[in-house]
């Protein structure tokens, strides 16, 4: 708990701090009322015509008979400020939160208007996190149209943005523009390594994002914006629990003082006999950013994230424990122990004439240990099964560079960029023996028993020196007046040296790739547009994929998967966006289609184990939808949906010799719903300021387990009820999660053998989370 005491004196020194220099009427700051994070760009208009604008830190200068001025920027709401002399100029903006015109940066690397950027992108907003309360992120990004992060408990998750529900390196999760991982060493669970409290705003970008980010962010990419040092002196604390025996502690503190500024922010939680035996968990988390402006130009800022995370992994129950609700895994040794260190040093320099540069050096020392339910082989009738542990570590170090050119021809500008990441990676996995006690149908375990570890009997040991350079260029311009063109072309190359213990190899691998994408947006005015885009995409296949000693030798006698081919994409797609009925309705549409070719898909063979494929044809083709309605200040609605078919066009199901070959051509992809949907109705009553509610319903529909399409599941709906009240600095909230206790799976699957019996990942019933949080700000 020091680190605990250290945040709450830094809290208490915030929410005392003072000003070092005294304030006079013609100077001012225009912050956030969320956030309270400094505001730049923002216009400020004079009664007699004149204006100015903030800067990079929120600041502005005003003249002295000023006494009033009308204040408004993107994304928030209109605001007139009296000013009286003599007196400091402090002005918080509040959110327009129906407001779809938002700046965002995911699509750049650099702030822009959403309006002007050719993709599919969605941005969850400071005020819908906060008043969420999320003790998953889960929570929050499942608000996102077309997006379903699935819920595997634990903050443990799979993800589906334009894919099935999957575990492949099909996404890119980021941290301020850097990747939290490196390319070849993809994790399904990777977003529990984050820190959910300091985050201030998070970017979803689906599709292929190929000139930018390039690789991995082929379904999509999550960017996390961490929260920036508070404008004024801020700090809050806060505590929640549910029946579960789930509990977290949280601290956060910012402020800024002349040129320095620091945010720190964490948590700790945990979790006790849980209504899902063999669940428990430990979680702490740590985040510092610590920002220093030489001038109004040029700022430097650095963070630290720390996250150490220790879970029982009770993996899926079979039909017989599902549907009696008999919540007992069938393991009770299995785990996962993550820890992971990301650091980064930014310098940012804006040039007169609008350009600007960054130079971005970062750090990451990742390990993860794990014995996983997922990793144990069991055949049908069987008194004997294996099972696995693995550790999986990599250090980092790299730079991301990006200029942009401000041109004096056609309002265009020039993005260039390159990135270096150096990745040393050690995989170690060694086999376990367990006994499994059988129900009484023989058919399916009631409990597994590890007996022994085996670590002479290695699955897979490797050490890789993995060497990521990309460079990119991007290219837009407005040939036509209200018709704005984006061009990128990038260039990525991974490779690795590795040595293989197993076989006693060593040697070299490189995967390289050219993407290019063009889009473009064109304003219709009266808040509505239309965009195109064009873009490819890639993912390498991940290290352990390659390396991964086959349980079954194919007809050459290979134990190792050398012949892996990178998955490419190409994605289309067309949308538009539109302002309607005075603004109180705002619509986001896009339809897409992605033809993937070597797609990297996971084949469930008789005894559990999976066979990885890189073969075949796929074809990926939605409509996405974003609806939000405001039809006075005390109600909001939000809707944001997609309907999707993710199929096979030319895909063989097995080519080991020993297996039939099956052709899967034109059936579904397993684990592929057609439709989903997240909407949600908020009441803000006038009668009792600063109270909240709001019910919550997520709708998934059905989906085949298997790749033969034989078996189905019948999806699920349920429903969450949020309240919350604050008075003055003090709120009080309660989620209900799971409102009506239905019975449900976040995930089901069962292989193509005809023996083989679905396993459900059932979902928490019933879940009341209460919480006390305390903010407290200076002037």
């Amino acid at each position: 708990m020091t680190i605990f005491k250290i945040l709450i004196a830094i809290g208490l020194w915030a929410g005392t701090a003072l000003s070092a220099s005294s304030q006079s009427v013609n100077k001012g700051l225009v912050f956030d009322a969320q956030t309270k994070e400094p505001l730049p760009g923002v216009t400020l208009l004079f009664a007699d015509g004149k204006g100015t604008n903030t800067d990079a830190n929120g600041h502005f200068s005003l003249m002295n008979n000023t006494t009033k001025v009308v204040v408004s920027a993107v994304g928030y709401r209109k605001q007139e400020v009296s000013l009286l002399a003599d007196q400091p100029v402090r002005i918080a903006l509040e959110p327009a939160v129906e407001d779809l015109q938002t700046v965002v940066v995911t699509a750049n690397r650099e702030a822009a208007l959403r309006t002007e950027t050719p993709i599919a992108i969605s941005k969850l907003s400071a005020r819908l996190i906060n008043e969420t309360k999320p003790t998953s992120i889960y929570e929050v990004i499942n608000k996102t149209p077309g997006v379903l992060m699935v819920n595997l408990n634990n903050e443990q998750h799979m993800m589906a943005i334009r894919q099935p529900m999957t575990t492949n390196a099909y996404f890119l999760y980021m941290e301020d523009g850097v990747p939290i991982r490196p390319m070849g060493v993809f994790n399904h669970n990777a977003l529990l390594e984050m820190n959910q409290f300091t985050v201030s705003s998070i970017e979803v970008v689906k599709g292929p994002v190929s000139s930018i980010y390039g690789p991995e962010a082929v379904g999509g990419a999550v960017n996390f914006i961490t929260q920036r040092p508070t404008a004024v002196p801020t700090a809050r604390v806060g505590i929640q629990a549910d029946q579960w025996g789930y509990q977290r502690l949280q601290v956060g503190a910012g402020a800024t003082q002349g040129k320095f500024g620091i945010y720190v922010g964490g948590f700790v939680s945990r979790q006790r006999n849980a209504w899902l035996a063999s669940s428990d968990y430990d979680k702490s988390s740590y985040f510092t950013r610590l920002d220093y402006a030489f001038t109004t130009k040029t700022r430097l800022t650095g963070t630290l994230s720390y996250n150490d995370y220790n879970s029982q992994t009770s993996g899926s129950v079979d039909s017989t424990a599902f549907f009696a609700r008999q919540y007992v895994s069938t393991t009770d040794f299995t785990y996962r122990k993550t820890v992971s260190l990301r650091s980064r040093l930014t310098l940012e320099h804006d040039c007169t004439d609008g350009s600007q540069s960054f130079l971005t050096a970062f750090v990451r020392n990742n390990t993860v240990a794990q014995n996983p339910a997922y990793s144990i082989r069991w055949t049908t009738g069987a008194t004997t099964a294996t099972g696995q542990i693995n550790s999986n570590d990599f250090k980092s170090y790299g730079f991301i560079a990006q200029h942009t050119q401000k041109l004096n021809f056609l309002n265009s500008k020039l993005i260039a960029g390159a990135t270096l990441d150096l990745s040393p990676n050690t995989y170690l996995a060694y086999q376990t023996n367990l006994t499994a006690q059988l129900r009484a149908d023989k058919k399916s375990v009631e409990t597994y028993t590890q007996i022994a570890e085996r670590p002479d009997s290695q699955l897979a040991n490797y050490q890789a020196d993995i060497h990521n350079t990309a460079a990119y260029l991007q290219y837009d311009f407005e040939p036509l007046p209200k018709l704005r063109v984006s061009a990128g072309l990038r260039y990525d190359r991974m490779a690795f040296e590795y040595t293989n213990a197993l076989d006693k190899s060593s040697g070299g691998k490189d995967y390289s790739q050219v993407t290019p994408k063009i889009g473009a947006t064109f304003d219709l005015g009266n808040g509505r547009g239309l965009y195109a885009n064009y873009a490819k995409g890639f993912s390498p296949p991940a290290l352990t994929a390659i390396f991964l000693k086959r349980t079954t030798p194919t007809a050459t006698g290979d134990l190792f998967y050398y012949n892996l081919q990178p998955a490419k994409f190409d994605n289309m797609e067309i949308g538009g966006w539109a302002s309607l009925l005075n603004n109180k309705v705002y619509v986001d549409v896009a339809l897409y289609q992605m033809n993937g070719t070597n797609e990297l898909l996971s084949i469930r063979q008789p005894d559990n184990s999976t066979d990885y494929q890189s073969a075949g044809r796929t074809l990926h083709r939605g409509v996405e939808v974003g609806l939000t309605y405001r039809p006075s200040k005390q109600v909001f609605f939000r809707f944001g949906g997609t309907h999707a078919v993710h199929q096979f066009v030319e895909f063989t199901l097995s080519q080991r010799s020993s297996d039939a070959v099956q052709n899967v051509n034109g059936k579904d992809m397993p684990s592929a719903p057609r439709t989903i949907w997240n909407t949600e109705i908020s009441y803000y009553p006038s009668w009792l300021k600063n109270f909240r509610t709001s019910v919550e319903w997520q709708h998934v529909a059905g989906w085949y387990q298997n790749q033969i399409n034989t078996v189905r599941y019948s999806g699920y709906d349920f429903a969450n009820v949020r309240v919350g009240y604050q008075w003055k600095g003090l709120e009080v909230f309660s989620n209900v999660l799971n409102v009506t206790s239905t019975l449900f799976a976040t995930n089901a699957t069962r292989g193509n053998n005809a023996t083989d019996r679905t396993t459900y990942t059932p979902a928490a019933p019933r879940t009341v989370v209460v919480g006390v949080q305390y903010t407290c700000s200076g002037k």
